[in-house]
């Protein structure tokens, strides 16, 4: 696997790597400290400056009671409610969130959770104070395809799993119901085999059911799995989170010309600086939603945003990406949200709409990434001779694995041929070519003939030569199910499997402690951003 991937957990079944995080060029440039430190605010680096980040958001959310009024929203249990309760007397929140993924969705998922996890126990250690951590589940979401489709690495490949819908248009996964989830369940009981920890699956299907909303099933999923670990999970589109939030998002409307014209500049100003925002801007619409009566979604307009302020009912009113992040802040005291790599850079456009709306700028890091690997799957890998970068292409794997499994006498004479060929072709070019000292003599053929005649030949080996590939593949059937195996658990569609592979497999195979294992080994990632020194051997 690729270098750049730490080991840091492994047992005899699954090894678990700390990996880039990617993201797009804005993103990586901001990782890297290239560009755009004056576009956040200032994150601390070392315990002090967190310590005196801590004292100033407690400070800002001083006698006020914020848990109670959430309290329904988050409707934590166990460790959960006693790690929060404490937080919310004295203490700070770490957040991170993601909008509902079908089963969960991709394994950044739980990556996120587990660094925000790990990020909120160095804190309290560092700090000496009560730091919970909550998961924000974006419930109030719209993105039908994020929720409806996600992949699993099964032993013949990588299988698509989507939910057949209709897909919704504009409306928040809190209100659109599951419906058929049939075949997606049956597709995932047969991924997990006959794993050991049934509890998950059981979990799920009874979470993930036709008249259940696909945010309910979601929030349901993530809260019996992050729970017992002391992670609260906030249901974004619950109607106390609404109304916790109905007079900030009406202050956000009132102000909504002074946030649009910031948004605006600060575009301008990554542009400027040679990128792509990660939000586009659309003229004339405010950074907040109102739901009609069907429960669809639509921006509001600049112009009469104030109107929409002083007529919209509560609870209909929402927060897109740039304001949610702000929202946040105000409602909880977050001392760090663990941001993913869209995140990260789209954080680069929120600061300026905290400053036109006069209140605090959240602090945002970069999550913990990480590679969560089968050790067959490696293994696979190692017997097939199989580079990272051949698994990245969905052919070149196959070409490697049918090459080598081409009779060597055949692939011998192929090899012949083309030398024989080439030089042939050297000797006939060579031979036709009109002799310096007689350049008044025209040549029997032009060049360029010559050259047509060799890219015509050559082309006709390759396609022969792809035939005779062709051919093995379909012979070597068994060879060709362990590409597509590997492939689908080590780079599925050509990416990380953090950001395409389903993790509910790996739970009901090697349990929920698998979750313990990923927390883990995130804390040196933690490590290094509270201190400046990691904590990784």
């Amino acid at each position: 696997m690729d270098q750049s991937a730490a080991l840091i957990s492994t047992t005899d079944d699954v090894i678990i790597r700390t990996a880039p995080l990617g993201g797009s060029a804005l993103s990586r440039a901001i990782q890297q400290g290239a560009v755009g430190a004056q576009w956040y605010a200032p994150r601390p680096t070392n315990v002090a400056g967190w310590r005196a980040h801590a004292a100033a958001v407690r400070a800002s959310f001083a006698g006020r009671d914020w848990l109670s009024p959430l309290m329904p929203a988050i409707a934590a249990s166990g460790a959960a409610t006693a790690r929060l309760t404490r937080a919310a007397q004295d203490g700070v929140v770490v957040t991170t969130g993601q909008q509902p993924g079908l089963f969960g969705g991709p394994t950044y998922t739980w990556s996120k959770a587990m660094g925000a996890l790990a990020m909120a126990d160095v804190l309290e250690a560092e700090l000496g104070i009560p730091v919970a951590p909550v998961f924000w589940a974006a419930t109030d979401d719209a993105d039908w395809i994020e929720a409806a489709v996600t992949y699993l690495a099964t032993s013949t490949g990588l299988e698509r799993v989507a939910l057949p819908g209709p897909a919704s248009d504009g409306v928040a996964m809190a209100d659109v119901l599951m419906g058929d989830v049939d075949a997606a369940m049956a597709q995932l009981v047969r991924a997990c085999g006959s794993g050991a920890h049934a509890s998950v699956l059981d979990v799920i299907q009874a979470a993930y059911t036709p008249h259940a909303t696909i945010g309910a099933a979601y929030v349901v999923l993530m809260r019996a799995l992050l729970e017992p670990l002391g992670m609260a999970v906030l249901d974004a589109a619950h109607p106390a989170t609404r109304a916790a939030a109905d007079g900030f998002l009406r202050t956000a409307l009132r102000s909504a010309s002074a946030v649009h014209h910031a948004v605006q500049s600060r575009a301008m100003a990554i542009e400027a600086a040679g990128h792509v925002p990660q939000v586009e801007i659309i003229d004339g619409l405010s950074l907040v939603f109102l739901t009609d009566g069907t429960g669809a979604r639509t921006r509001v307009p600049v112009v009469g945003a104030g109107d929409v302020a002083q007529s919209a009912p509560v609870g209909a009113l929402g927060a897109n990406v740039l304001l949610r992040p702000v929202m946040e802040r105000a409602l909880i005291p977050t001392v760090c949200y663990m941001a993913g790599p869209g995140e990260f850079a789209y954080f680069a456009q929120v600061a300026p709409v905290a400053e036109a709306l006069g209140v605090a700028s959240p602090i945002v890091a970069p999550r913990w990434a990480a590679e969560v690997l089968e050790a067959d799957a490696l293994e696979r890998q190692a017997r097939l001779g199989l580079t990272d970068e051949a698994l990245r292409d969905p052919h070149a794997a196959e070409q490697i694995i049918a090459r080598a499994q081409l009779d060597e006498s055949v692939a011998d004479a192929v090899e012949r041929l083309r030398v024989t060929l080439e030089s042939q072709l050297a000797s006939l070019g060579e031979a036709l070519r009109v002799p310096d000292d007689e350049a008044e003599y025209e040549a029997l053929v032009a060049a360029s003939v010559v050259e047509g005649l060799e890219r015509d030949i050559t082309h006709r080996v390759d396609q022969f030569e792809r035939r005779l590939l062709s051919a093995v593949k379909r012979r070597e059937t068994a060879a060709m199910q362990d590409v597509a195996a590997t492939r689908a658990a080590l780079r599925p569609l050509g990416q990380p499997p953090e950001r395409v592979l389903n993790l509910v497999p790996l739970l009901v195979r090697f349990g929920p402690t698998l979750l313990e294992r990923l927390r883990d080994a995130a804390v040196g990632h933690a490590q290094q951003l509270v201190t400046g020194v990691s904590g990784q051997a």
